[in-house]
Formats: structure tokens, sequence, C-alpha cells
């Protein structure tokens, strides 16, 4: 199994073809990177506290070239902790993550959500995404997708290649895909009509399980060049959390 990223030292990463972004091929997809800061907040603090939030600030382009990763603790604590970790190249920051990470506590006996179920993945009927997006990241995927209309749909998706050449948890595994939720239900066509996001904020309740990453999208443009993707985050035992994307929409 291949990977998106090659450990070179403490705190930094190479990244493979798999990362190849599908705005500009000679950039990276950001969506890896957002799992390998996700792993790096772990493996600094640790799972005892799971992460219940993740807010990512993406701050510019970044070439496909080696990448450094810092974690520091913004508000320490034993059940409730706020943690920053930083991507950059070459000295520049790119990519800002905020976590906060929670105790777990037993309340199994409340659980529940009014949030619908997705059809399984073997529902829906099976597409390629590089009819619409080029890069190598489109190329690792595998989704499955149905659309009500442009901007409205749902899919899974799944991938076989590894995060990194070393062992990451299923919720970095799975937040090395979130930024796909962009590309999958579009709007409109991306050769007319740039719509990049700026942000992406994950709001967990439970840890995903591996396999397929299901999200039932919703994208909505405004009058003044702003937009957002919009979705509900699923795994096969049923939904997980939501996402959301600040989008600069801009026609070209």
């Amino acid at each position: 199994m291949s990977s998106y990223f090659l450990r070179t030292g403490p705190s930094t990463f190479e990244p493979t073809p798999h990362v190849g972004g599908a705005w500009q091929l000679d950039e990276q997809h950001i969506a890896p990177a957002l799992g390998l800061l996700t792993h790096a907040v772990e493996a600094e603090r640790g799972t005892a506290l799971p992460i219940s939030r993740l807010s990512f600030d993406i701050l510019g382009v970044v070439p496909l070239e080696e990448v450094a990763v810092s974690v520091r603790v913004l508000r320490p604590g034993r059940t409730v902790e706020l943690v920053e970790a930083e991507l950059s190249h070459a000295g520049r920051a790119a990519v800002l993550l905020r976590a906060w990470l929670m105790a777990p506590r037993d309340t199994a006996a409340l659980a529940g959500t009014g949030l619908p179920a997705l059809p399984p993945p073997d529902a829906l009927p099976a597409w390629d995404p590089t009819t619409v997006w080029p890069g190598g990241f489109i190329r690792s995927t595998e989704l499955r997708r149905e659309l009500d209309a442009p901007g409205r749909g749902r899919f899974w998706v799944r991938t076989d290649v590894a995060l990194l050449d070393e062992p990451v948890s299923p919720l970095a595994a799975a937040a090395g895909l979130f930024d796909i939720a962009n590309g999958m239900a579009v709007r409109a066509d991306p050769r007319t009509v740039l719509f990049p996001n700026v942000d992406l904020t994950a709001h967990l309740v439970r840890t995903p399980e591996p396999g397929w990453l299901g999200f039932d999208t919703t994208v909505t443009f405004g009058p003044t060049g702003h937009g957002l993707t919009s979705s509900v985050l699923h795994d096969e035992r049923g939904p997980f959390g939501t996402l959301a994307q600040s989008l600069t929409v801009r026609p070209m």
C-alpha cells in the first residue's frame, strides 16, 4: 500500500504524487494535509482525550514539496484541551488547525440523532470523479454517488492509499478525506467557476469507523462571491458529525 505522505524527519513530511491537487496539478490537494495535522495532534497529545472538533484555516496553496508540522497546547486540561497545529512550507504557515479534545463519558443511554441515514455504499452507483477533477488525490479515491440536483447529493468515498507511512487513527485517516466534500456535488462546472474553500470545520460526536466515509452534502452560492459547502458525515454505522467549508466563488 502506498501513502499520501512519507516522514522525512521528526516533524517533516514529503508528499507523494497521490497528493497532487485538483485546482492546480503542481500544488497539493489540501485534503491529505488536514489528515496529517490531525495525526500530529493525536501523536503529540495521545488519544485519552478524543477530538470533538477540527477547525482548519487554509492560508494559501502548498506546492508538492516537503512540509513541516508543529503542535502546541493553547488550553491544557484533564477533561478539555484546546490544541493548535500548524503545517508550513519553507517557513511559511500554510494551514492552521485548532482542535478541541474532550474526555469521554458513558452516554450510551442518551445517544440518538434526528439526522437521516445515508443509503449504504452498495446502494449508490459507482462514479468516476476524474470526469470532473484531475490530480493524483482524486485518482486515489473510489466513489459511489447519487445527485438530486447541482449542489445537492450523497456520496461515499474510500481509498486504499494510507495517509502516512506509519500507523494512524481512523479519525486521522478520515480527516484526510474530509476536504473532498467541496468537489463531489458541484453546483457549477469548475472549468468555468472557481470555488476553493478557505477553511473546513468538522464537529464530531464520535470517532468514525474505518472503511467507507459518507457525505450528505449541499453546496450554496450567495450573490456576492461567497459560498458554503455543508455536509453530514457518516460511516457505515450512521451519522457521526457535520462539516462546513467557506468558499470563495469566482466566475472565470
